[in-house]
């Protein structure tokens, strides 16, 4: 969360519980203040002067507390009519003081923690406090002419009995008035972190949601890629050789014995393939998935165009690298793609596969005699499977036809600075 979400922050309002909560706090507070007043009369301790009337005393008692009942709803309102009343109830000698200042003290509490603009509970907050010792200031200079002689007979200290009662009178009030307006402080503070917390958790959660959508999705797409270079190759590969054995079944039993073998073979060869995928599948995050082939085996591609009746080529130019395994696996991946393509769609009759072994890449080159366009046509999950194999290395791939006709699929993958080379 930024800055600016954080200043424009407004807490929520209190719950319905929070609600019922103030309105027994208030109830209770009132029900104190009055037992208080009560013991006050029996002790007949008045330390403000003569009291008002009894039914008075009784107003402002509840005036001053039962306000407490709205302090969440309304907290403005709240420590306005509780400050304004505390006041004008001292001035008029109320007996009850304890749960009076109380109700103050709370009241400043509540706006503090509960205050939605804050600038404005900042200054009402200062302001109500800086009257309180107005006030303070106020009493001492009117009743320190009133204080009898002989109320400090007992006083031994080294500081002057009048001089200590209002320092001591004006420590308190710091203390108090400190208190509320710091807890208050800190309340609204931890509600806004509670709030960021949440924020940040959902977020958190939200993230986490994409993420497992993503990871579904790759692997989905992982599966769909395999998928496709497993089965397509080999069926391709298959159906090639079944056309081939129905056009000489009658004339030449021979070839046709020989077509129907590449069949099983490939059939085979695609039966283990796909247990192979399904073991990657199946396999833990801490296992090591099974190895699928290499620039190594890109021969078997070669010989599998040739039985499927295609002139076929391959050459090897420059020194043999020990290529990362990723690496050679995607250069096998993508010259499998490229002559299943070559069988599928090109109408083609040669085809050549060329592996190089440059200084600081590996590069596999395909290229086919067919219809200049015909293996365009598998732009789907084929050329989108190779794509996203030579990118992942950060590697080159081109596709396109050829100048003098047919088709090529080329890519490049780059090579580790410190790549070996095989003796």
């Amino acid at each position: 969360m930024t800055v600016a979400q954080q200043g424009e922050w407004r807490r929520p309002g209190p719950t319905a519980e929070q609600r019922r909560n103030d309105l027994w706090l208030g109830l209770g507070m009132t029900g104190l203040a009055l037992v208080s007043l009560t013991l006050a009369h029996s002790t007949g301790a008045f330390l403000l002067g003569p009291p008002p009337s009894g039914p008075e005393q009784l107003w402002w008692t509840v005036a001053v507390t039962l306000p407490l009942i709205w302090r969440r709803r309304w907290p403005t309102a709240t420590l306005l009519v509780v400050s304004v009343v505390f006041i004008a109830a001292q001035a008029r000698s109320a007996p009850e003081t304890q749960f009076s200042s109380w109700a103050l003290f709370c009241a400043l509490y509540t706006l503090g923690a509960w205050g939605q603009d804050r600038r404005l509970a900042r200054r009402l907050r200062i302001g109500v406090i800086a009257t309180m010792f107005a006030w303070l200031g106020i009493y001492y200079a009117v009743t320190i002419d009133h204080i009898p002689p002989d109320a400090f007979a007992d006083a031994a200290g080294p500081v002057p009995p009048v001089l200590a009662a209002m320092v001591n009178g004006v420590l308190l009030n710091v203390l108090v008035f400190g208190f509320a307006y710091f807890f208050g402080e800190t309340a609204w503070v931890s509600a806004r972190r509670e709030h960021e917390l949440c924020a940040q958790a959902e977020d958190l959660r939200s993230s986490q949601a994409e993420s497992r959508e993503r990871a579904v999705l790759g692997e989905r797409v992982r599966i769909a890629r395999e998928l496709h270079d497993v089965v397509a190759h080999h069926v391709s590969v298959m159906g090639v050789q079944a056309s081939a054995c129905r056009r000489v079944f009658d004339r030449d039993p021979g070839k046709a014995r020989t077509a129907l073998a590449a069949i099983e073979q490939s059939a085979r060869t695609a039966v283990d393939e796909l247990r192979r995928m399904l073991g990657v599948l199946r396999t833990s995050g801490d296992a090591e998935p099974p190895a699928a082939g290499g620039v190594e085996r890109i021969g078997e591609l070669v010989e599998r165009a040739r039985a499927a009746g295609l002139t076929a080529t391959l050459g090897v130019y420059g020194d043999s690298v020990a290529l990362p395994e990723s690496v050679s696996q995607a250069a096998y991946r993508v010259t499998q793609e490229a002559v299943t393509n070559t069988l599928k769609h090109a109408g083609a009759d040669m085809l050549d596969v060329r592996v190089r072994y440059l200084a600081r890449e590996v590069e596999v080159d395909v290229t086919d005699d067919g219809r200049a366009g015909g293996t365009a046509n598998a732009v789907g999950l084929g050329l989108i499977g190779m794509r996203e194999r030579v990118t992942a290395h950060d590697g080159d791939l081109e596709t396109g036809p050829r100048a003098g006709g047919g088709w090529r699929v080329r890519a490049r993958f780059p090579l580790p600075v410190d790549a070996g080379r095989s003796a």
